[in-house]
């Protein structure tokens, strides 16, 4: 079985923001993504939308330059004024193709 390395780029963010990320991780050249309601807290503390839900976790596989992509538009758009966090992992997967 081959094994493709990749980039797993996994962005928590406000609930407020899902679809603008969504919209944005896929114009950057993510083919897909993993959606789903997390909680816990962060520097920031409590915020507004914590009354309308949960916070939104979007997982994604992607070549290096698209997770360079990501990575650099949330610092530009959203890091200084929302609370979002993102971190990337190098991992294998099955069917790379799919992916980059």
């Amino acid at each position: 079985m081959k094994m493709t390395r990749v980039k797993l780029v996994t962005i928590v963010a406000e609930s407020v923001l899902e679809a603008r990320l969504i919209r944005e991780i896929k114009e950057l050249g993510a083919r897909g993504f993993t959606r789903s309601e997390v909680r816990g807290e962060g520097s920031r503390g409590r915020r507004v939308s914590d009354v309308e839900g949960a916070n939104v976790r979007l997982e994604c596989l992607v070549s290096d330059e698209t997770a360079e992509r990501i990575t650099s538009a949330l610092a530009d758009h959203y890091f200084e004024n929302y609370a979002v966090v993102a971190f990337v992992e190098d991992v294998s997967v099955v069917r790379g193709e799919k992916y980059v």
